[in-house]
């Protein structure tokens, strides 16, 4: 089976900062998240799924100053001092996440191919409605790998976070994410371009809204 568009990382420099920023380009103020003990960050949330894209969500992650640093590098490329200067002027979309039914077996077929995804690790949070619990792709560097556009890989259990998220009028309309490697670009999802650089449209209600990656 291919892979399905779990979510869109939007990377910010503080989760206010992002806050704002979703208030002023998509018109709408993102839900609670929450905190990632592994990796020393935490959330804010947006559902933006659509007929195409059913249980796509949009993540707006920071580092938490409150939290405890992590013994390793954080996700998303979260401590690459390039992107934290380039977030500091800005939230960007940095990356997306693809679900799967396996994510040890999709990263044990794409290091086969010579494409290092990571070790699989199992992480969890909090919620107002009980734990989240996962399973996700994180190289021991952090790196996202392809300016963000070569997915991380998650494994949801029992409860996926679309389906606590408050509805809001934003929808995915198109993802596109350049050319990737074969192993990569058979499995991804129907509706993903690989025609153009990494970029997601949203339907808004202030009109459509191109999110340029990135790198």
């Amino acid at each position: 089976m291919s892979w399905s568009i779990d979510h869109l990382v939007i990377g910010a420099a503080t989760l206010e900062q992002g806050a704002a920023w979703c208030a002023a380009t998509l018109g709408v103020l993102p839900g609670p998240g929450g905190k990632h003990p592994l990796m020393g960050t935490h959330n804010l949330l947006l559902a933006i799924g659509s007929p195409a894209f059913p249980r796509a969500y949009l993540e707006i992650i920071a580092i938490d100053a409150q939290a405890s640093a992590p013994g390793r590098r954080r996700w998303y490329d979260l401590d690459d001092p390039a992107l934290r200067a380039a977030l500091a002027a800005g939230p960007r979309l940095i990356h997306w996440v693809a679900g799967c039914d396996d994510a040890a077996a999709e990263c044990a077929t794409l290091a086969d191919a010579g494409i290092d995804r990571g070790e699989v690790l199992q992480a969890e949070r909090d919620t107002p409605r009980g734990l989240l619990r996962w399973r996700i792709s994180v190289r021991s560097d952090g790196q996202r790998l392809a300016g963000g556009a070569l997915p991380t890989l998650i494994e949801w259990g029992d409860t996926h976070p679309a389906a606590s998220l408050a509805a809001s009028p934003v929808r995915l309309a198109a993802l596109a994410v350049g050319k990737l490697p074969v192993a990569v670009a058979r499995q991804l999802p129907a509706g993903v371009s690989t025609e153009e650089a990494f970029s997601a449209t949203l339907d808004t209600p202030l009109g459509p809204v191109r999110l340029e990656g990135l790198a």
